[in-house]
């Protein structure tokens, strides 16, 4: 892929659209709120607390990421969004617990603003929710439509110049990749013929991509990583990636399985088990919506460890995932870890793992990021899938003849040398030999 010549600036503002206006969604957008009038600050978000090292260590050049690419500033963020129940986001926010009840009030005029608009919504793929704040239509086709609609009408009404579409709605139940998605032609058919394997979350990604608004899906289901989208995407010229947000018990996976991977350590089995009791601990109750989010869970070690390379040491794990709705938890999530590795010899040793998590907290940032950073993808010109943004998904998304690269710290190098890139300045290898010369 050829550098940018140029990237354009952010004129006016930018649209953010959220199908999904539960516990992450209005977590990240009461957090902006705060953070633009200066009463919070942005922890965990990657853009506007992160810096990038330019050129050799002896020059200490450490920019600010914001400071260094051309990222939109915060108070040019306008929101909107989808919800199958009509609650303004105050509301919802509210119901979802996640914030305190003082710091919601001092966003509270701000909240109530925004509406959710009618979901496209089908209990058929999340079998755990219904509400009234849905769509009507005769096929799966006049959703979408419907959907392209709201995008142009949120558009004019907020008078965003750009927009960014990131899905925070529910997971949906586990579905394959089948024939009609192999194609734009045999999709938009399936569409219109309502086709048991298109999904809610596709008609919204369908009417982004040909609005020509970048999308990130943020659940484990199938949605845009279909060949059909991905080309969609490519003839739109819009960026896409996904998928399922990576914050707790992955995060910490994906921290992990390097270093034993990067000392040599033998990996036995890994026992991980969640409680939470959040809107989406309810939907995964469903053992079909379960299976969405294992498949994104279980890929993770196999990718990192590569056991066809190293079958002694993580040729036989046994990895196990559950997940146990608690209401009593609510978004307060906790997730144990059992890890049985063994080093020198062949002798066994344990790691145990608490990880008292708060979900939303650490997925807001997340989508902050992506949607700063597919909007400076889309000013850059790049189109298709943005495998440089896999440092914030489970299970991510790239080009068929690959694997994903699941190991947060190359993630996280791949992301930093691809702003370098952009920006015309030397990637760093971290060869270090000029130093020694």
């Amino acid at each position: 892929m050829r550098r940018p010549k140029k990237i354009a600036p952010p004129k006016g503002k930018l649209g953010v659209l959220l199908p999904g206006m539960g516990a992450v969604a209005t977590t990240f957008i009461a957090g902006t709120e705060l953070v633009r009038r200066g009463e919070a600050q942005p922890i965990g978000s990657l853009t506007q607390m992160g810096t990038i090292r330019l050129g050799p260590r002896t020059r200490m050049r450490s920019p600010r990421i914001r400071d260094f690419v051309p990222l939109d500033r915060l108070e040019n963020l306008v929101f909107g969004g989808w919800d199958i129940f009509p609650d303004n986001a105050y509301e919802a926010a509210r119901k979802a617990g996640v914030l305190d009840r003082e710091q919601l009030e001092k966003v509270r005029g701000f909240l109530e603003t925004i509406r959710p608009m009618p979901a496209a919504f089908d209990r058929n793929y999340v079998r755990k929710l219904d509400g009234p704040n849905v769509k009507r239509g005769k096929t799966k086709y006049e959703l979408a439509l419907q959907i392209r609609e709201d995008i142009e009408q949120f558009r004019k009404a907020t008078g965003a110049s750009r927009l960014v579409m990131v899905w925070c709605g529910s997971t949906e139940v586990f579905l394959k990749p089948q024939k009609v998605h192999q194609s734009v032609t045999a999709f938009e058919r399936a569409m219109k013929e309502n086709h048991e394997a298109i999904a809610p979350s596709m008609l919204y990604a369908w009417a982004a991509i040909t609005s020509g608004v970048p999308f990130a899906n943020g659940a484990p289901n199938l949605t845009v990583d279909i060949p059909a989208l991905v080309e969609l995407a490519r003839k739109h010229n819009v960026p896409i990636a996904g998928k399922d947000f990576k914050t707790g018990q992955t995060l910490l996976k994906t921290v992990l399985a390097p270093g034993f991977k990067a000392r040599m350590l033998g990996l036995a089995g890994w026992y991980s088990t969640n409680i939470l009791g959040n809107r989406d601990g309810e939907v995964l109750d469903d053992p079909e919506s379960f299976k969405t989010k294992e498949e994104s869970k279980l890929g993770v070690l196999e990718y990192i460890l590569q056991p066809k390379l190293y079958p002694n040491l993580y040729g036989n794990i046994y990895h196990k995932v559950r997940i146990n709705y608690y209401p009593p938890r609510g978004d307060n999530k906790e997730g144990w870890d059992n890890i049985d590795i063994f080093g020198w010899l062949g002798y066994p040793m344990q790691i145990k793992v608490d990880f008292l998590c708060r979900d939303s907290i650490l997925a807001a940032p997340i989508v902050l990021d992506l949607v700063l950073f597919l909007d400076l993808a889309q000013r850059a010109g790049l189109r298709g899938i943005q495998e440089w943004l896999s440092f914030y998904f489970k299970s991510p998304m790239c080009a068929p003849e690959i694997y994903p690269e699941h190991d947060l710290f190359i993630q996280l190098m791949k992301l930093k040398n691809t702003l370098r890139w952009m920006m015309g300045e030397e990637l760093i290898t971290h060869l270090g030999t000029e130093y020694y010369d």
